[in-house]
């Protein structure tokens, strides 16, 4: 749920840079940065299992997490960015962003679409242009997910920021009008085009010649064919005697 705090407890870690990094990762340990107000960041490191399980709660990854450093007063923090490894998918590294409780934050929160649009049902197919859009409220009241209704959607159909129903406390900060969330439309068909025909060209029966060609001197016309003027049955090239079967 919104506003959702959970205890994360972390440890000091002095050191900094890629090696060290990747020897609390075979630790089992996740380093990061708490980046404070008004404070220099502090780097720490922290089990990949509890940063899983906070991570992981209902409010995901914008649940208030009660940042504990080495047995210090928790400080509210937020979830700022990670990183991770891009075979496995598990985490390789988080920044925190410690937060006042009183103070509007801006997050990314998911639009979920609800419903199936009536417009598919004849045919068309819906698509999610926008999944995520900006928002700022205080950090117990940034919303998990929006729902976006999109069941009265026909072919044509375009839902957008404005659509969005408001929530007390949550302002948008994207363009209404220009944000598009979700379309119905119809499906891309490929039409294959049809192979274009040579103007004047027709089919030619077995041994016939196009109209106009002669049989080049010196070579027999195909079977049916009438010889060329002048060539005569048995005689060859430039008038000599030509071979003929006894």
């Amino acid at each position: 749920m919104a506003g959702e705090r959970v205890k994360l407890e972390v440890q000091d870690r002095e050191s900094r840079g890629s090696a060290e990094s990747r020897r609390l990762r075979k630790q089992g340990l996740i380093p990061g940065v708490l980046y404070g107000r008004g404070k220099d960041p502090h780097a720490f490191c922290v089990t990949e299992r509890e940063l899983r399980r906070a991570l992981t709660g209902d409010a995901g990854l914008h649940a208030i997490l009660d940042v504990t450093l080495d047995g210090d007063q928790a400080r509210p923090s937020i979830l700022k960015s990670y990183q991770q490894d891009p075979v496995k998918g598990t985490l390789t590294h988080v920044d925190l962003q410690e937060v006042r409780l009183d103070q509007a934050i801006q997050a990314r929160v998911v639009v979920e679409l609800i419903g199936e649009p009536v417009g598919v049902t004849e045919g068309g197919v819906l698509s999610q242009v926008n999944r995520e859009i900006t928002v700022e409220a205080l950090p117990l009241e940034v919303p998990e997910h929006l729902d976006l209704d999109v069941s009265g959607m026909a072919i044509g159909d375009t839902l957008r920021l404005v659509d969005l129903p408001v929530e007390e406390g949550v302002k948008f900060l994207d363009d209404p009008e220009e944000t598009v969330l979700a379309t119905v439309t119809m499906p891309t068909r490929f039409v294959e085009p049809e192979p274009e025909e040579v103007e004047g060209e027709e089919e030619l029966e077995e041994g016939e010649l196009p109209e106009g060609e002669e049989v080049p001197e010196g070579e027999e016309a195909p079977e049916g064919e009438p010889r060329a003027e002048g060539e005569e049955a048995g005689t060859g090239p430039e008038g000599e005697p030509g071979t003929t079967e006894d």
